[in-house]
């Protein structure tokens, strides 16, 4: 299916007149649709019977030439309607604003040759652009493997954790066609910041760039604000490594949770500032603790997929007895070898049981007879 050309050249307007996620313009859109706004705004009238300057400038836009100027550049305008657009950004409609942001977007330019309906099963990956070493090492981890199985790394390319978790999909993404999505809050024609262009460019010839704000439009703290409920709504869950009490990372697992999609949060040391705000959220229980890429993958996938084994260590010789066996060696001295009756008095058992029990030790290397005594061995008590 794909939508009308009226309805998508009132979209490329709009879209062009208001910032990105304002929620007086995605609620009227949703409750007139874009058309009936389109026109309604272009044959506004002050008082005076002149046009508003919101007339005026929707009747400087010329939505054909938009979208021509942009196809020159290697872009797209997706719309709600087109085979491509991604369903799960619906559920912004029913998501109350954070910030004054908000809503279905009217419309997203993409740069790519990922169509966004892939995006179904995408894990969303985001934190802290002053990140640690250790924060980038695991976010980059996580993007490799959450690449390696099938599935699209969505980031917003910021400094820190964003370019971390990109560059860990592009790494692992042998299996997907496109392993990474770029959410950026300037138009999908820029590279911001600058100094990740071989990584953007790498995106958008390979997956996609994404943007809500027009070509050529520059990022502002807005739309920052409004990219994020993107990052969150595309996603199936979204995994946020290092965020202070005050990131902006918190603002992108804030939509996660009222998406109620799987919000997921690696702990850093307890003393980090920079993990304060996951901490809190974990504590919290809004966030699940998660500390590498299978542990996200269980929770973003079906029941049974994706299981995470119990790390276990290998069963030692002391683990294979029982606890008679065990009391038996306890009363086993490690220095000065002593005779079974002596060890006997410090079990609590009979001569017999400790006799046996020493043999069973014997054999397992634990014990050593040594001077007509027991006594452990260096394997016992290292």
């Amino acid at each position: 299916m794909s939508v009308p050309d009226r309805e998508r050249l009132a979209r490329v307007a709009l879209n062009r007149l208001g910032e990105p996620g304002d929620v007086k313009m995605t609620a009227l859109v949703a409750e007139l649709g874009a058309v009936r706004l389109h026109d309604l705004l272009l044959h506004e009238r002050d008082p005076h019977g002149l046009r508003t300057d919101v007339a005026a400038r929707l009747a400087s836009v010329d939505p054909v030439r938009e979208l021509e100027r942009a196809a020159r550049v290697g872009l797209r305008f997706v719309v709600p309607g087109d085979d491509e657009w991604p369903e799960s950004l619906g559920d912004l409609a029913a998501a109350s604003s954070i910030q004054d942001r908000g809503g279905v977007p009217v419309g997203l330019w993409v740069k790519g040759p990922l169509r966004l309906d892939r995006l179904v099963d995408a894990v969303a990956v985001v934190g802290s652009r002053a990140a640690t070493q250790y924060g980038a090492d695991v976010a980059r981890d996580i993007g490799a493997v959450v690449a390696r199985s099938g599935r699209v790394v969505v980031s917003g390319a910021a400094f820190g954790i964003d370019v971390a978790a990109h560059r860990g999909a592009i790494s692992g993404g042998a299996a997907t066609d496109g392993p990474s999505v770029a959410i950026l809050a300037c138009g999908a024609d820029r590279v911001y910041p600058q100094a990740h262009r071989e990584v953007i460019d790498h995106i958008a010839a390979t997956g996609a760039v994404v943007s809500e704000a027009a070509p050529g439009c520059s990022p502002q703290r807005v739309r920052f604000l409004a990219r994020n409920r993107l990052i969150a709504a595309l996603s199936r869950g979204t995994v946020v490594v290092e965020a202070a009490r005050r990131s902006g990372a918190l603002n992108t697992a804030n939509w996660a949770g009222r998406l109620q999609r799987s919000l997921m949060g690696v702990p850093g040391p307890v003393t980090s500032a920079g993990s304060a705000g996951v901490h809190e959220l974990i504590r919290a229980g809004a966030m699940t603790l998660v500390t590498g890429g299978g542990d996200v993958l269980e929770m973003v996938g079906a029941a049974g997929e994706h299981l995470v084994e119990e790390h276990r260590e290998p069963p030692t010789a002391r683990d294979r007895l029982t606890v008679r066996q065990r009391q038996v060696l306890d009363a086993v001295p490690v220095g000065q070898p002593a005779h079974p009756d002596s060890i006997a008095r410090v079990a609590g058992l009979g001569l017999l049981e400790v006799r046996a029990g020493l043999t069973r030790l014997l054999d397992s290397g634990l014990v050593e007879v040594a001077d007509g005594g027991w006594r452990l061995t260096a394997e016992a008590h290292g």
